[in-house]
C-alpha cells in the first residue's frame, strides 16, 4: 500500500507561495474509494442504453471481475496492515481501520446495483431473445436434453462432500463458487449436510439447444446457470434424499504476492508464491440472499473467520462470469465490427519498416491502427539478416504471443536477443514464467531485473548493420506489448530511429540488466531515478509563465493520478494561475475546483468503448495549448508513488513537428471536446456525465471513422480532419 506523506520530498513541497493550509481530507481523495467510484463508471455503462445490449453485459462482467481483483489486492493489503498493527496514515489521513470501514460501505452498494443491473439487463435480453433462466422456466420438452448433458458432461466432475466429524469443511480456492445442501434421507429421515465445490473447469451457462423455428425467425437463445443445472437434478447427484435447504457462496483470498527481500532465487521463489496465492487468507465471503439461517451460520464461521468482509447480495454471484453470454452470436448486439487500419506510412515503403522509420519518426494509435504494426517491426527484426541485436521488455504479452514467436525466430536465426520478462506482472506472473522458460530453450538471454523493483516501461530496440555502421532502431510504447488488450486499449506507438533516443534505450537495458546506472540521457527520463523531479521542473517552469503573465497551461492524460508530491505541484501551479486539464481514466487522488486550491484544474474522465490507456503530458512551454513550441511526452507511467520510486519506467520528449501535432492536436483535442462518454470529477469527488448538447463528439467513433495518425502528415491527402477545442469538427 502506497502512504507516502505529501511533505516527504522537500525539492518538489518548496515554493515562494505556499498552497493554501487546507486539512489532508479536503486535499486529497482516498485512492481506494476513488477506484470504487471508477468502477461506477463501469457500472454505469451496462446503464447506457447508446450501447447495444450485450456490450452493456460487458461492462457488467467487466464491473465484476474489476472488483474480485480490488478485494483480491488492494483490501487484501489493507487487512495485512490492519493485522500487522501498521498505523500509517493515507494521505487523505484516513487509518487502515477508517479506510475499511469506508470501502466495505461503499462496495457492498457496489455490489448491491451490480444485482439490480444485471435484473434490468436479463430482462432486456428476454426482450431481445435471450433467456436466462430459473429453475421454473425450464420447459419439459427442454429436460431430457438437459438431463442427459448434467449426466454425461457435469455429473462425472462433480464432488459433493459429507460435512460432519469425519469430514471437517474443505479448503476451498480462490473465486471458489460452492453449493452447500441440507438434505433429508427418505429411508430414515437421518439429516447430511453436503458441500460442493463447483469446478471451474465447468461453463458458468449452459445454453440449451436452438428449437425448430419458422424461416426467417431468430430463434432463441435459452441459457441456464450451471448451479440452476444441478439445483434440478438433485435427485440424480444425492439419489434418496430430499433437499430441505441449500445456498450458494463465493469467497475472494488474497491473492498479492509479496516479495521478501531475502529471495535468492526469483523464478523459484514465484512458482512457489504463485502456489501460495491459492490458499490466501479470505477477504471477501459472499453469500446468495435468502439462504438458510443456519447453513448462513455454518458458512460464517467455517470461512468467514474474524478478517474476511461478509456480505450476502442477490440470486447470482458471479458477475464476472456473465461474460459468457456476451459471446451469444448476436451482432445486432454488438458494437459493429471494427477493423483496425495498417499504417499508411509502412504500405508506403513496400512494408519495409525499417525504411519508413529511417524516413521519419512514426506514431501510431492502438487500436485505431493495427497492432501488427508492431510484430511486423519484430518480425522483420528477426528476418533481417543485417539485423544483429534485439532488445524487448516484456510486462504483460498475453497466452498467444506473437512477439515471444519473433523474438524466438531471431534468437533461432542466430542474432543476440535479449528479454527482461517482468516476473511481478501481477496475476501474469505464471504466464511470464512460462514465456520465459520458452525463450531461454530458444537462446534467449532471459533477465528478470530488479526484485525490489517492477520493469514496466514497454522498449523495444533493434540494432541493424548499415553502410559499414550500425543504426538503432526503437519502438516506444505506453501499452503493453500484448496483442489482445492492444485491440481493445487506447495507446500509442512511437517509432524512431533517432541516435539519442538509441543510446537511451541501450543504457535503460544495460540499467535493468546489469545495474549499470545511466548518466549523460539525451532524450529519456527514467524513473526511479528522476522522473518526478524532471516533471516538477516542467510544472515549475509553467508557474514561471504564469506569474510572468504569460498563459501557463498543462494537459495530462493517463489512467492514475495519485502522487502526493506531484498534485501538490499541480495545486501551486493552479494557484499561480496555470490552466491544467486532466484525463484521468480511473484513480484521481487530485481534488479539482477546490477555492484558493485547485480553482484552475478540471479533472476529465473517458469510459466508453475502448479503454483510455495512453500515458500523455503536454506543457505549454511559454503559450497557452496547444501550440507548436509546446513540450509533448509520451510515457509508460502513470504519476503514482510506485511508478515514480518502485519501478523502471520512461518519459520521452516527442520533438517530431508531424507526430507532436499529431498527439496535441488529435489525440488531446479529441479526448478534451469528447462529451457522449466523458464525466467530470467534482471538488465533492462525485462525477458528472457530460452532456454538453453542443457537439455530440465520441473521440473512439471519430478515430475509428478518420485516416490513421501515422498516415501522410498534416499537409497531405488523407491526414486526420484537424480538431479544435471550440468546434467538434
Amino acid at each position: 500500500m502506497e502512504t507516502t506523506d505529501p511533505t516527504d520530498n522537500a525539492t518538489l513541497t518548496a515554493a515562494s507561495d505556499p498552497a493554501a493550509p487546507i486539512a489532508l481530507r479536503e486535499r486529497y481523495f482516498n485512492r481506494e474509494l476513488s477506484w470504487l467510484a471508477f468502477n461506477q463508471r463501469v457500472l454505469d455503462e451496462a446503464c447506457n442504453e447508446a450501447h447495444p445490449l450485450l456490450e452493456r453485459l460487458r461492462f457488467l462482467s467487466i464491473s465484476g471481475n474489476n472488483l474480485d481483483e480490488f478485494f483480491m489486492v488492494r483490501v487484501a493489503g489493507l487487512k495485512g496492515q490492519l493485522l500487522q498493527d501498521v498505523d500509517t496514515r493515507s494521505p487523505d489521513g484516513l487509518t487502515v481501520a477508517q479506510q475499511l470501514s469506508a470501502i466495505t460501505e461503499e462496495a457492498d452498494r457496489l455490489m448491491d446495483a451490480q444485482q439490480r443491473v444485471w435484473s434490468a439487463i436479463r430482462r432486456a435480453l428476454a426482450t431481445s431473445g435471450i433467456d436466462v433462466l430459473d429453475l421454473a422456466d425450464i420447459r419439459d420438452d427442454e429436460a431430457p436434453w438437459l438431463e442427459a448433458f448434467f449426466r454425461e458432461q457435469v455429473f462425472a466432475v462433480l464432488t459433493p462432500q459429507a460435512l460432519d466429524p469425519a469430514h471437517p469443511f474443505p479448503f476451498i480456492p480462490n473465486k471458489g463458487f460452492s453449493l452447500i445442501f441440507d438434505l433429508r434421507r427418505l429411508s430414515d429421515d437421518e439429516p447430511i449436510r453436503e458441500l460442493l465445490m463447483v469446478p471451474a473447469r465447468l461453463p458458468s451457462f449452459v445454453r440449451l439447444p436452438d428449437l425448430p423455428t419458422q424461416d426467417g425467425i431468430v430463434p432463441r437463445a435459452r441459457y441456464v446457470a450451471i448451479e440452476t443445472v444441478i439445483r434440478r437434478f438433485t435427485n440424480i447427484l444425492f439419489p434418496g434424499y430430499e433437499v430441505k435447504g441449500d445456498g450458494a457462496f463465493r469467497i475472494i483470498r488474497d491473492s498479492d504476492i509479496e516479495l521478501e527481500e531475502e529471495a535468492e532465487d526469483l523464478v523459484r521463489y514465484f512458482r512457489s508464491a504463485i502456489k501460495r496465492r491459492r490458499k490466501g487468507r479470505v477477504i471477501l465471503l459472499v453469500m446468495e440472499v435468502g439462504m438458510p439461517e443456519n447453513l448462513e451460520k455454518l458458512i460464517k464461521e467455517e470461512i468467514g473467520g474474524a478478517d474476511a468482509i461478509i456480505t450476502d447480495t442477490g440470486r447470482f454471484l458471479g458477475i464476472a462470469d456473465l461474460e459468457q453470454l456476451v459471446e451469444e452470436d448476436r451482432p445486432d448486439l454488438k458494437f459493429p465490427l471494427f477493423n483496425p487500419r495498417f499504417p499508411e506510412r509502412i504500405r508506403e515503403h513496400g512494408g519495409d519498416c525499417f525504411a519508413a522509420i529511417r524516413s521519419k519518426d512514426i506514431v501510431v494509435h492502438h487500436p485505431y491502427e493495427s497492432f501488427d504494426v508492431v510484430l511486423a517491426f519484430l518480425k522483420q527484426a528477426a528476418q533481417d539478416p543485417d539485423v544483429v541485436a534485439i532488445k524487448q521488455t516484456l510486462y504483460r504479452a498475453g497466452k498467444q504471443s506473437a512477439v515471444i514467436r519473433a523474438l524466438v525466430d531471431a534468437a533461432e536465426a542466430g542474432k543476440s536477443v535479449t528479454a527482461v520478462v517482468e516476473l511481478k506482472a501481477r496475476f501474469d506472473e505464471e504466464q511470464n514464467l512460462m514465456w520465459a522458460s520458452q525463450l531461454e530453450r530458444a537462446g534467449v538471454q532471459v533477465v528478470y531485473g530488479f526484485i525490489d523493483w517492477k520493469t514496466h516501461a514497454k522498449v523495444s530496440m533493434v540494432v541493424r548493420r548499415e553502410n559499414g555502421t550500425y543504426r538503432t532502431y526503437c519502438h516506444f510504447g505506453t501499452g503493453n506489448y500484448h496483442p489482445v488488450t492492444a485491440r481493445i486499449y487506447t495507446d500509442l506507438s512511437f517509432f524512431t530511429a533517432d541516435p539519442r533516443a538509441g543510446r537511451d534505450a541501450a543504457r535503460l537495458f544495460n540499467y535493468i540488466t546489469g545495474y549499470v546506472e545511466p548518466h549523460d540521457m539525451e532524450l529519456l527520463t527514467i524513473s526511479p531515478m528522476g522522473m518526478r523531479e524532471r516533471l516538477a521542473e516542467l510544472i515549475d517552469a509553467e508557474i514561471d509563465t504564469a506569474r510572468a503573465g504569460g498563459e501557463g497551461s498543462i494537459w495530462i492524460k493517463m489512467n492514475s493520478l495519485v502522487d502526493p508530491a506531484i498534485i501538490e505541484k499541480l495545486y501551486r501551479a493552479s494557484a499561480a494561475g496555470v490552466q491544467i486539464d486532466c484525463i484521468i481514466r480511473g484513480i484521481c487522488c487530485l481534488r479539482p475546483g477546490v477555492p484558493g486550491l485547485s480553482d484552475n484544474i478540471r479533472v476529465r474522465s473517458i469510459v466508453g468503448r475502448f479503454l483510455e490507456h495512453s500515458r500523455i503530458m503536454c506543457f505549454g512551454n511559454g503559450a497557452a495549448l496547444p501550440n507548436k513550441q509546446a513540450k509533448v511526452y509520451i510515457s509508460s507511467a502513470d504519476w503514482m508513488p510506485r511508478n515514480f520510486d518502485r519501478r523502471v519506467e520512461y518519459l520521452l520528449p516527442i520533438e517530431n513537428p508531424t507526430v507532436h501535432a499529431q498527439i496535441l492536436e488529435q489525440v488531446m483535442v479529441a479526448n478534451l471536446i469528447d462529451d457522449e462518454q466523458t464525466w467530470q470529477l467534482l471538488p465533492d469527488g462525485s462525477y458528472d456525465r457530460v452532456h454538453t448538447g453542443r457537439r455530440h463528439f465520441n473521440l473512439h467513433r471519430y478515430f475509428m471513422t478518420n485516416p490513421s495518425l501515422s498516415g501522410r502528415g498534416e499537409a497531405r491527402s488523407g491526414a486526420v480532419p484537424k480538431l479544435s477545442l471550440k468546434r467538434g469538427t
